[in-house]
């Protein structure tokens, strides 16, 4: 029961997350979702071997991090759900790439490095992501989509799906909760009985989304999501995109690491 309250409670965090009134919170939603699309997109334009270029690419994350007053803890608990499936992506490279290079005065195998570049890559791009809802929030998330034009039943879909995981948290918190009333002492849900608990969680959570249709509909509601936000594009954050797209695409550019290691050791080519 406790881990179904804590699944509920840290699906709900970004939403509360995204309400808070930091530096980063107050920028506009569209220019944090073109912000991140073209992180996303130079984070993963990098080569295989491409380690180094990397590099500064974390320093995004961490001025999110800081200036949007985030936890670290939670937002990195998300990241390691995804860490398993991240290491059974890439860990068969170092076995199908044996050729080795030259690191330093080390010889190390090209798949270990395309391992690393896999490991970095998924880290940047689940983190970028994971921030963007905790700093702006699925509803204005959704009003960024709209002022890209994308259909409004996508848009719609994505809010319904993303609202229904709680729901189905909910109802699964109270039918366990039953169970155990009726069968005290008994640890778990007996496998005999997870055919029809599955089958009236799911009636019971297709009930309850129709009870919340309905209720919707009794409010007006006619196929447009209104989240009661009408936020408008200011110099600010318009400065704000052109600065970070600036700097990605110097990262892209120029190795800077490379660079600086040359400057330091006096080998500039």
């Amino acid at each position: 029961m406790s881990t179904l309250k804590n699944s509920l409670y840290h699906l709900r965090l970004l939403d509360d997350l995204g309400k808070h009134n930091s530096f980063i919170h107050k920028v506009h939603p569209l220019i944090k979702l073109i912000t991140t699309v073209f992180y996303l997109a130079v984070v993963i334009s990098f080569e295989r071997y491409d380690v180094s270029g990397l590099l500064p690419l974390i320093f995004y994350p961490m001025f999110i991090f800081l200036l949007g007053e985030l936890p670290i803890t939670p937002i990195l608990k998300r990241l390691l759900i995804v860490a398993p499936l991240i290491i059974g992506i890439g860990i068969m490279n170092p076995l199908f790439d044996n050729s080795k290079v030259l690191i330093g005065n080390i010889y190390i195998s090209r798949g270990w490095i395309t391992f690393l570049s896999i490991l970095i890559k998924c880290g940047l791009t689940v983190t970028a992501s994971i921030l963007l809802v905790a700093t702006t929030g699925i509803n204005r998330i959704a009003e960024a989509l709209r002022m890209l034009k994308v259909p409004k039943i996508f848009v719609l879909q994505l809010l319904l799906t993303y609202r229904y995981f709680s729901v189905l948290i909910e109802e699964v918190s109270i039918m366990i909760r039953a169970y155990s009333l009726r069968a005290p002492g008994q640890k778990g849900i007996h496998r005999s009985v997870w055919g029809s608990f599955t089958g009236i969680l799911i009636i019971r959570t297709f009930d309850r989304a129709q009870r919340v249709y309905q209720s919707m509909n009794l409010r007006g509601f006619r196929g447009e999501y209104i989240n009661g936000y009408n936020s408008k594009i200011t110099f600010k954050d318009f400065l704000y995109l052109m600065m970070w797209c600036f700097f990605f695409t110097i990262v892209r550019i120029y190795n800077i690491p490379l660079i600086i290691d040359r400057i330091f050791t006096g080998v500039i080519n």
